[in-house]
């Protein structure tokens, strides 16, 4: 099951022509309160937007020396759950709950998932339990619902590159996890996102590029090499991913270029390269060496009428790490996108 692709295939791979050294910035509108922990600690986020009062949506963060934070709009932490190594962490709305599943590092020989129930009234996390996923040490964690039966999977990404998909079963007694496939990249992997909508699933290789799989667990294990790292629209380490759809197909795919301190836009469908854009300080510090991003789309309230950008900050001093929000309208302009 083993696709070891030359790097020298991602050369070959469409993308735009890079665009000249000039990165636009985008002042964070929030932060989050700093996370309990030293050194590097905060990793991943995942938003839950409230249909009924957007303005009252959620932000999961994981920190993956002690545990995970909801912090509500204005970066006020709510509720703290302690979990040990907790790293990636993502959610789905599965009939009516908001799961939340994290990928836990505390075993490095055999990977875990730790699932939750968000309860979204009163902004706390409910244990489902912890899950063995295969041997390895789980790094990275994303969810795909699959549009024709709504069936849960998840995929968990280990440190060496290999990728297993999980069928996540919630029904009683209690949840229930089986690896359904398994695909592999070269080298060191993290980030991860899958699409709802057209079945891909989207992986970042650290030093290479990413890369996209169909997420059927019936589909070939080859992945496509869809964007490199080549120094200029994406920097290694390629960390986190996230992707916000939009239409039938369309919307944003977006990298963290973590070895530059930037984000690189890709659209959709065909992860064509659209920008970059780094977050500045200004009420709000700027981010660096950013590992977790997401970003959702729609109206957040007035601060996020287009949609909100969550990044984790790598260097918040004096405080510990943190998270920033930023405005996907402030984005859009910065880059004279729509």
């Amino acid at each position: 099951m083993k696709v070891l692709v030359p790097l020298a295939l991602l050369a070959g791979c469409a993308t735009a022509t890079p665009t000249p050294d000039v990165v636009p910035n985008v002042a964070a509108s929030a932060e989050t309160d700093p996370v309990a922990t030293a050194d590097d600690a905060a990793d991943d986020p995942a938003i839950w937007r409230n249909p009924r009062d957007p303005a009252r949506s959620l932000v999961i963060g994981t920190d993956k020396q002690a545990g995970v934070h909801v912090y509500d709009l204005k970066g006020k932490r709510l509720s703290f759950t302690p979990a040990a190594r907790l790293n990636n962490v993502d959610l789905r709305d599965v009939r009516g709950r908001v799961i939340v599943a994290a990928s836990d590092r505390a075993d490095t020989g055999v990977a875990h998932v730790a699932l939750f129930a968000l309860d979204t009234d009163n902004a706390r996390l409910a244990p489902l339990g912890r899950h063995r996923a295969g041997a390895g040490e789980a790094y990275g964690m994303c969810l795909w619902r699959r549009a024709r039966d709504g069936a849960l999977f998840g995929f968990v990404v280990m440190k060496d590159g290999r990728i297993d998909q999980v069928a996540i079963d919630l029904a009683a007694p209690a949840p229930r996890l089986t690896t359904v496939r398994s695909m592999k990249l070269a080298s060191q992997a993290e980030g991860c996102v899958a699409d709802d909508r057209t079945g891909m699933l989207y992986v970042a290789e650290e030093d290479v590029g990413l890369w996209r799989f169909a997420a059927d667990p019936r589909a070939p294990v080859t992945g496509t090499p869809v964007a490199r790292v080549d120094g200029r629209t994406l920097v290694a380490d390629a960390e986190g991913l996230a992707l916000a759809p939009h239409g039938r197909d369309g919307g944003w795919l977006v990298a963290s270029s973590q070895g530059d301190n930037a984000y690189s836009l890709y659209r959709l469908p065909g992860v064509t390269y659209a920008g970059r854009f780094r977050i500045a300080g200004g009420t709000v510090d700027a981010t660096s060496e950013t590992d977790g991003i997401e970003l959702a789309l729609g109206d957040f309230g007035p601060e996020y009428p287009k949609g909100l950008f969550v990044a984790q900050d790598g260097d918040n001093a004096p405080d510990t790490q943190n998270f920033k929000y930023a405005s996907w309208a402030k984005v859009l302009k910065a880059l004279r996108l729509r």
